[in-house]
């Protein structure tokens, strides 16, 4: 039925997509609730999930710990402080774990002690966010697509083919249908070069190669979404300050004593999005670089990420067939 003239819009989806939680508890916990709280038909988590450190917690016998986080040292007494300093590292995206003074030695002369630990407590939690996701968006319809991304090593992401079921979907490196309207989203989480290492960026050739395998057979990509965790470069969504790479660990260039901006994203990224154009892309990454801008006729939204502050930035996006009705940029 029209009402005045105006034509029936149809089916409308309503997305709300998150980026870059970096193991943070309550900016995760936020997330999965969000769903209920905005009435949004699908939520996408689009990578960089874990934690970046492991805080040890030193037991020093007799009930009594000490453990620093942020440069400030901690004397903890007895579980109630110890369960307290657990939670604020969560908070911050930390993973922490109790060591013996020899455990701690062992581990300070050894930084393969860390990775191992490092990759088993980033894996248990997020086994646990998904288990959470599972539970709590049981029986709403709405389902999770969960995406991993620059950061995240793929031994850690594994843990989203282990323990997802029905509400939450690995979508890593997929083609997935979100809706009944045919809205088809496809996702990555590789990035191209950063000056950190991390475990899954790739030359920006690479990236391209990849992202050519994703769209291959598609023909219509006028209801096509893509989830991509890095941002297209001179966007906007990837103005960050420029690092001289040159140093251990790199330094942020000035000029006249200003930091100088550039763009940090993928040329490949872009050069997929003008060529297919898209109905929306998803881009995280940069967290600083929140916002939204158009490339062609494509809607392109950065959220940004301010997980250590354990608050959740969004992108709460009304789609209605082969148009974007709305985007709206959350904070909570």
């Amino acid at each position: 039925m029209t009402l005045f003239g105006k034509k029936d819009k149809g089916k409308v989806t309503k997305l709300f997509f998150v980026t870059d939680v970096h193991g943070s508890e309550n900016t995760f916990r936020k997330f999965v609730n969000s769903g209920t709280f905005y009435g949004v038909d699908v939520l996408v988590l689009g990578g960089d999930i874990a934690g970046k450190m492991v805080v040890p917690i030193l037991d020093l016998g007799g009930g009594h710990y000490r453990s620093t986080i942020q440069s400030i040292t901690h004397e903890l007494d007895g579980a109630d402080q110890i369960a307290a300093f657990e939670k604020r590292a969560g908070k911050l995206g930390s993973y922490t774990t109790i060591v013996t003074p020899d455990e701690y030695d062992a581990m300070a002369a050894d930084p393969a002690l860390v990775d191992s630990a490092y990759h088993r407590l980033a894996t248990d939690r997020l086994a646990q966010w998904i288990d959470l996701a599972e539970e709590r968006l049981g029986g709403t319809g709405i389902k999770l697509y969960m995406t991993g991304g620059n950061d995240d090593s793929q031994d850690i992401l594994a843990a989203l083919d282990e323990h997802a079921r029905e509400n939450v979907v690995n979508c890593e490196g997929k083609r997935v249908l979100i809706d009944e309207d045919e809205h088809l989203m496809l996702s990555s989480g590789l990035s191209n070069p950063t000056p950190w290492d991390t475990p899954r960026e790739v030359p920006d050739e690479e990236l391209a190669a990849h992202i050519e395998e994703l769209v291959a057979g598609i023909g219509d990509f006028s209801r096509t979404i893509f989830n991509f965790h890095a941002p297209p470069k001179d966007s906007s969504l990837d103005t960050a300050a420029e690092l001289d790479w040159t140093t251990d660990p790199p330094k942020v260039v000035t000029s006249g004593g200003t930091p100088v901006m550039a763009g940090a994203g993928s040329a490949s990224v872009r050069a997929a999005i003008e060529k297919y154009q898209p109905l929306l892309s998803l881009h995280g990454h940069i967290h600083e670089s929140r916002g939204q801008t158009t490339i062609g006729r494509t809607v392109s939204v950065n959220p940004g990420s301010e997980y250590g502050e354990g608050v959740l930035r969004g992108a709460l996006v009304t789609i209605a067939g082969d148009k974007i009705d709305n985007v709206q940029l959350t904070s909570g």
